[in-house]
């Protein structure tokens, strides 16, 4: 029984075949015209907000780029690679939504995909790297104090390492890049799943390695922050300003740490979990209209984190006018 079980799992394998090879035209747009072109202005406005907050980002940070932290560092490669996915990858999405049908062909697409995946991976495992420099920095001081500049400049040549690395299996010949079932984007080609079992393996592993352990990570670094902040709230209370102070600033960091991945995660787990049902459900059981959403929701990704940097740096410079009022107004009684 098993025999033939398995028979028929492969028989079933070999008759299957992508929706992007069941067509002459894998490029033709799927959705309405109308559906395409609000699609191309949201991209066009997401694009443009993206391309102006972290571009301000990059500059406000090269002001004063031998003054910031290994935590700042990291949040500038993050701001690298949101800016990388809006200007390298953005144009591509935009121009084919409008022109309705992708117009750059399988050699775009492939590198249409690769950029997407490439960026998308180097700004999680930046996320990872950031949650590990807030988990050690709060939660293991021992460990935090030595963490230095020349340390996080280490870390980026490993990120961008590990995203080059994943981005490019694909094209050793264990993966792809394909259309999306709308056929106006490209992404990682989740079908293969469902043609063999190297197509399983595949994806399997981009899941694990670019999604679930990052995450994974993440969680645990940012649960054992709020356990630790917790149960040393009142001891803090007991030191003197200064590391009261430092203190208060470590976990406006973590802060902003914790919203960053927060909308990354939103931003991209509905992709995820259609991409996940795409590769291992019912081959086609997504309907096209339905599988654009996630994607244009993931695409909006790189737009959070300049606000977030924003909204926390106001308040920090509240509390630091905050405290140098105070520091003068003491001098003064003194």
């Amino acid at each position: 029984m098993s025999g033939m079980g398995s028979d028929h799992n492969n028989s079933s394998q070999e008759e299957y075949i992508p929706h992007y090879l069941q067509k002459e035209d894998p490029f033709a747009s799927k959705l309405s015209r109308e559906a395409d072109i609000i699609a191309g202005f949201y991209l066009t406005i997401i694009g443009i907000l993206s391309t102006l907050g972290n571009g301000y980002v990059l500059f406000m940070s090269s002001k004063r780029k031998k003054k910031l932290r290994p935590a700042e560092i990291m949040t500038v490669n993050l701001a690298v690679c949101d800016l990388g996915i809006s200007v390298v990858g953005k144009p591509f999405s935009i121009i084919s939504f409008f022109s309705h049908r992708w117009v750059f062909g399988w050699i775009g697409c492939r590198w249409y995909g690769w950029a997407g995946f490439f960026f998308g991976c180097g700004s999680l495992i930046t996320m990872t790297a950031v949650s590990l420099d807030r988990y050690l920095k709060i939660c293991h001081l021992s460990y935090g104090t030595w963490l230095k500049r020349h340390h996080a400049f280490i870390c980026l040549a490993m990120i961008w390492a590990y995203a080059t690395f994943w981005a490019t299996v694909p094209f050793a010949g264990v993966g792809s890049y394909a259309p999306e079932p709308f056929g106006t984007s490209c992404t990682l080609d989740w079908w293969l799943a469902q043609a063999s079992v190297a197509g399983q393996a595949f994806v399997l592993s981009i899941l694990f390695f670019c999604l679930l352990f990052p995450t994974a990570v993440i969680v645990f670094s940012y649960v054992k922050i709020i356990l630790k902040v917790k149960s040393s709230t009142k001891e803090v209370a007991h030191y003197d300003t200064r590391i009261q102070n430092s203190h208060i600033l470590e976990m406006k960091l973590t802060k902003v740490a914790m919203l960053i991945c927060a909308g990354f995660l939103l931003a991209w787990i509905p992709y995820a979990v259609v991409s996940v049902w795409s590769a291992f459900g019912r081959p086609d059981s997504v309907p096209v209209q339905f599988s654009v959403v996630p994607t244009l929701l993931a695409k909006s990704a790189a737009m959070y984190n300049p606000i977030i940097y924003q909204v926390i740096d106001c308040k920090l410079a509240c509390c630091r006018s905050g405290g140098l009022k105070a520091k003068s107004s003491l001098k003064k009684s003194r």
